[in-house]
């Protein structure tokens, strides 16, 4: 063999070694996103970890020794806490003690064939619970008609029927409350509570049904606006969406919109729709401005406009906020921590020890929460104790992007790439007491509709997405100030019609109970 086929036969084989380290590389992804899908069907859903679990990841016997980039871990001041038993709580009554009573007197046979021959001496009593199933009842509105005895040619007169909203509707705001409530609370579809009156003796169609919602929403959509308003006032707000399938004629299937939700941490949460997840779906959630000239931007409360917006690191919210002066994104640190969970079978060790930093800095925030720390509290405190593990942690991951034995597609290197392009928008928050260090209370503000699309699976239709936004707003916000939201909803669907527009405000879910219990509103995150 001559020096030529030698070299020639030598290429060959470094091709084919070249092909087979990439299969071997896509191999490994391709298991990955096996596993991952495995877990996200059968496994639990929740990303929680013990200190135990975290020590036996970080431990040298199940997982490899840790890479260098790695630094050593803190001292005792940053452990994790150990999870105390919880105290004992004090067990609630297993029937409630503000239930009506109805007493059924039980005596012997003997005593009530002759009741005289007996003497009561005392009586034992046992409690049971019973349920009533609601009911349909009549209302006829009887408005008689009179004239004077004295002039008998005069026009008749008769009481003008109460305000309502809309004529020759045969249902009173308590029902469609209750349609409401069942379709966005209990995420009842229209066909099931069309099922159910029926069983009660009621045939609705769910077509009636949808009816009486949609004619709730274009009512309720003056008091969504309010809402909106603080929303479009608000210095800082946590933004996300959520998809949400709708019916859409003539297209054969099912089309994609979404439910762009804004959350106030500890104030209001507000849900607008978009037919699609670009950047126009932001619009709804801000106000126009028409300028950026810094003079300018301030608004009607000389307050100013740059606002702090949490969001995950979705490319429309960079590319949204690029040219607005006004706009300054932040980080979520629940969404880094969560690329790093979803590789920690890629390298349990390593993966440990990054989710033991992010655990040090939750439980810094815990301890801020515990004893209701304030804005500068938590500004002075983030500064001493999490500027340092944060430093630390991105020295880290810096380093780990830099070894080229972590394949840039596999879990851990998407986790690498994604924690350092939000880097600069994690780090606001240390320097702002106002904002949290995660996005979670937005993403819990969309859970419940998510709940509901699990059940009654689509919308109607895409105009039908924006009705479903202002009803989720309305019940969504009675349900963090404990409010019963059918409670609610029949006291102001009754007082809305006879109402003018300026006096909306005062039927917001907080001026409405404030105006009932005549106590602050509690705030809740």
């Amino acid at each position: 063999m001559d020096e030529d086929e030698k070299q020639k036969l030598l290429e060959k084989i470094a091709q084919r070694d070249e092909v087979i380290a990439r299969q071997a590389a896509e191999i490994v992804v391709l298991k990955q996103t096996i596993d991952a899908l495995c877990r996200r069907i059968f496994g639990t859903s929740s990303e929680k970890l013990d200190p135990a679990q975290l020590e036996l990841m970080l431990g040298g016997d199940l997982a490899k020794k840790a890479p260098s980039a790695v630094p050593a871990d803190p001292g005792p001041a940053a452990e994790i806490p150990t999870h105390k038993k919880p105290a004992k709580r004090t067990r609630a009554p297993r029937i409630p003690e503000h239930l009506p009573i109805v007493r059924e007197e039980l005596d012997p046979p003997e005593v009530r064939l002759n009741p005289g021959a007996f003497r009561r001496i005392g009586e034992e009593v046992r409690e049971q619970l019973a349920f009533k199933p609601a009911e349909f009842f009549r209302i006829q509105l009887v408005r008689g008609k009179y004239v004077r005895k004295n002039d008998p040619t005069a026009k008749p007169s008769i009481s003008p029927l109460p305000p309502s909203l809309q004529d020759r509707c045969i249902a009173t705001p308590g029902l469609i409350a209750e349609v409401i409530d069942n379709r966005f609370i209990c995420h009842l579809p229209y066909y099931r509570q069309s099922e159910m009156f029926a069983r009660m003796g009621v045939h609705l169609h769910r077509k009636t049904l949808c009816d009486w919602t949609l004619l709730a929403a274009d009512w309720l959509s003056i008091i969504y606006r309010e809402i909106q308003y603080d929303h479009w006032r608000a210095l800082y707000r946590q933004i996300d969406e959520t998809p949400i399938d709708y019916l859409q004629p003539g297209s054969g299937k099912a089309q994609t919109g979404y439910l762009w939700t804004s959350n106030i941490p500890g104030g209001t949460v507000f849900y607008h729709w978009h037919d699609g997840r670009d950047a126009k779906g932001m619009t709804g959630l801000f106000k126009k401005i028409e300028t950026t000239d810094p003079e300018d931007l301030a608004d009607p409360e000389n307050l100013p406009l740059l606002r702090i917006i949490q969001c995950d690191g979705y490319a429309v919210y960079p590319s949204w906020a690029k040219d607005k002066a006004w706009i300054k994104l932040m980080g979520c640190h629940s969404h880094v921590r969560r690329k790093f969970f979803e590789a920690t079978e890629q390298s349990p060790r390593l993966v440990g020890w990054i989710l033991r930093q992010l655990a040090h800095l939750y439980h810094i925030e815990k301890r801020l929460r515990e004893i209701k720390a304030g804005p500068a509290l938590r500004e002075a405190v983030r500064a001493a104790e999490s500027r340092m593990i944060h430093r630390r942690l991105k020295k880290a991951i810096d380093k780990l992007a830099l070894r080229r034995s972590i394949l840039p597609k596999s879990k851990l290197g998407k986790a690498i790439s994604y924690a350092i392009n939000q880097w600069p928008n994690l780090e606001t928050y240390l320097g702002d007491g106002r904002v949290e260090i995660c996005n979670n209370l937005v993403e819990n503000a969309i859970r419940p509709t998510k709940l509901g699309a699990k059940n009654w699976l689509f919308i109607g239709n895409e105009a039908s997405g924006q009705k479903c936004a202002i009803l989720y707003t309305i019940v969504e916000n009675c349900r963090r100030l404990g409010i019963h939201p059918k409670e609610y909803l029949t006291d102001v669907l009754t007082r809305l019609p006879g109402m003018l527009a300026k006096d909306a405000i005062t039927l917001t879910p907080a001026n409405w109970l404030k105006a009932r219990s005549g106590k602050s509103v509690r705030k809740v995150a």
